[in-house]
């Protein structure tokens, strides 16, 4: 991944994890997992793992501790109504972000 991307992907990466929560609950794996289906195949789990920390932190998600066949409780993390605002400001937020770019891009128009 080059230092652009990995750049980017600092300031977009919260907004993407809370999209794959959106979609349904998840473990910290899991969402690595799901990253890595996307594309984002660079991203390592201890990047993935802070991030729930301090989303976790934040109030956006709802965790619980589910039973796990290969070791100790998983933490779940489950979007709530404050993640799902948060994320809808970040969809406005990049939506806003991506006209000016293809507006740049296509030379100002």
């Amino acid at each position: 991944m080059g230092k652009q991307m990995t750049e980017m992907l600092k300031g977009t990466l919260e907004g993407i994890v809370l999209a794959i929560l959106a979609g349904r609950p998840a473990y910290g794996y899991e969402i690595t997992a799901r990253l890595r289906e996307q594309g984002f195949v660079d991203i390592a789990e201890g990047t993935v793992y802070a991030l729930l920390v301090r989303i976790e932190q934040r109030g956006l998600v709802d965790v619980a501790k589910v039973p796990s066949e290969k070791g100790p409780p998983r933490k779940v993390y489950t979007l709530n109504a404050q993640g799902r605002d948060d994320l809808e400001e970040f969809w406005r937020t990049w939506g806003f972000l991506a006209e000016r770019l293809e507006q740049l891009h296509e030379g100002g128009r």
